[in-house]
């Protein structure tokens, strides 16, 4: 008799779990960074609800789509930071 629960995830859903914690994470580390409160309000709920709308899939080719566009989405916020002059330069341009 196996002493693996039932209720373990195998290790591709694991891993899978871990990029969309870690995604989720960084999002929300991104959007502090944010200089108007309203906007930050309002980049919170809408990935609470993107992420909460989508908690129960279950496919995983699914479940990778919905990394991507969400890492797109990431993206896209870093960039506008960046060019607003709030957010980080990446060390790709160079400075830190």
């Amino acid at each position: 008799m196996s002493k693996i629960p039932k209720a373990a995830l195998s290790l591709k859903r694991f891993m899978l779990r871990q990029e969309v914690l870690k995604l989720y994470r960084t999002i929300f580390r991104t959007i502090r960074q944010v200089p108007d409160e309203s906007s930050r309000h309002e980049l919170r709920e809408w990935a609470r609800h993107d992420f909460r709308s989508n908690m129960n899939q279950t496919d995983e080719l699914a479940i990778k789509m919905l990394l991507q566009h969400g890492n797109r989405n990431l993206k896209q916020l870093q960039t506008s930071l960046e060019l607003s002059g709030t957010g980080p330069i990446t060390e790709k341009d160079g400075r830190s």
